[in-house]
């Protein structure tokens, strides 16, 4: 009989610790992308996994996946190599996957500690694949541990307090190349997730020359409609980025959305820019950064704010990774009842079997009355004895020998979904 344990869990992935944004954005999956993995890994038989996508991660976690499948998998789907992932990449097994599903959950591992976003995106990944059916029962009771502890963060601790995002990092790198963004012009191209938030920053700081293009014109009159700001069509573009000194992209597109093409008005007029590229893949040609009055950061460039609120954030570190050990203990415990739980349902459906077939022999020997209250004291003495059987199999959860002592003494026929 084949029980579930962790050692079934396995974590590969490429992530900002190790690839650079250039190696990063080849493995990153868009929706269509993610589709064809999901697709693939159930014509494989795999049958539980999901995977995120982010500025900063492509990671795969699974139950009952070889890391070598996986791994497979994302090179099958992205733009990334084997070689590239086995330089760049990771795979974790067993318990290592698991609590690093936890660190990512948590935003202990994440780029910007303690990442108010990265939750949401776990979330995102883990109910898309569980609307496509493909998220078991253990993986499932395994995700509602992961959200406690990452709910316990930030209830029990203050890793949650203080701005801990990719959107405010920007800002905040904006900041020490400007000291002040109050008169400077602003181009905030991209009103989607981090591109709204990051308007918002901007605006706290001060910001009111600030311009929002994105594709479709209605989502950035939108965002502009909330703070009292302009907007321009991305036609006018070149222009646009020729009038800023700073310059935030933040869009989803898979290509860059700046071109060199596009800083022609810039080098007729040329003055000094920062242009912050918050994408992956990368949405400023890497051209575009061999302009002598441009400078580009990515990604890669951000890097930790070094303020009061993160070294706060900082000291919470070990309070979090007790919580993590604390609901990955309370999940280990309930995986391992498992083992018992087949031998428990039909050990009872043994007991009631055996209620039966007495009830039936006495049904035409006594009246309807007296049969009622028999049906009824039978139920309570099979419920009694089935009770003790059934505390001693959870008490010996840990033990296979118990569960196959019981079901030779009752010469029981358990099935394990499992097998």
């Amino acid at each position: 009989m084949v029980h579930p344990k962790v050692q079934d869990f396995t974590v590969i992935g490429i992530n900002h610790w190790e690839a650079p944004v250039e190696v990063r954005e080849k493995f990153s999956l868009g929706s269509h992308g993610r589709d064809l993995l999901i697709d693939g890994a159930r014509r494989e038989g795999i049958e539980s996994l999901f995977l995120i996508s982010t500025c900063n991660r492509t990671e795969i976690f699974a139950q009952g996946a070889s890391t070598r499948e996986l791994i497979r998998l994302l090179t099958t789907y992205s733009n990334g190599t084997l070689d590239e992932f086995h330089r760049f990449g990771f795979e974790r097994e067993g318990e290592r996957a698991v609590r690093h599903l936890f660190k990512v959950a948590t935003g202990l591992d994440s780029q910007i500690l303690g990442d108010l976003q990265i939750v949401k995106q776990v979330k995102e990944g883990y109910e898309y694949s569980a609307s496509e059916n493909m998220i078991s029962g253990e993986f499932h009771r395994l995700m509602q541990h992961v959200f406690r502890a990452h709910k316990r963060s930030r209830n029990e601790t203050s890793l949650g307090q203080g701005a801990a995002t990719v959107a405010y990092a920007a800002v905040q790198f904006a900041l020490k190349t400007f000291d002040n963004l109050i008169y400077k012009n602003i181009l905030l191209v991209g009103t989607g997730k981090i591109g709204k938030v990051t308007c918002k920053n901007l605006v706290n700081l001060g910001a009111s020359k600030l311009t929002l293009i994105n594709r479709t014109r209605d989502r950035a009159e939108f965002v502009a409609g909330k703070f009292n700001l302009q907007v321009a069509d991305m036609a006018k573009l070149p222009e646009q980025i020729a009038e800023s000194d700073l310059v935030i992209v933040a869009t989803g597109a898979n290509e860059p959305v700046i071109r060199p093409e596009h800083m022609q008005a810039s080098m007729e007029n040329p003055r000094f820019k920062v242009m912050l590229d918050l994408s992956v893949p990368r949405n400023i040609d890497p051209k575009v950064a061999a302009l002598d009055f441009v400078d580009v950061a990515n990604m890669d460039m951000l890097g930790d704010v070094t303020n009061e609120a993160y070294k706060k954030r900082e000291k919470e570190v070990p309070a979090v990774k007790k919580i993590i050990e604390d609901e990955f203990a309370g999940y280990k415990l309930w995986l391992n009842e498992q083992r018992v739980v087949p031998t428990i349902k039909a050990l009872t459906q043994k007991f009631e079997n055996i209620r039966d077939d007495e009830l039936d022999f006495f049904r035409n020997k006594i009246s309807a009355d007296d049969y009622e209250k028999v049906e009824n004291l039978t139920r309570r003495i099979v419920n009694k004895i089935a009770a003790y059987s059934i505390e001693h199999l959870r008490d010996h959860h840990h033990s296979d020998e118990v569960a196959e002592m019981v079901s030779k003494m009752f010469k029981l026929e358990a099935k394990n979904g499992h097998d």
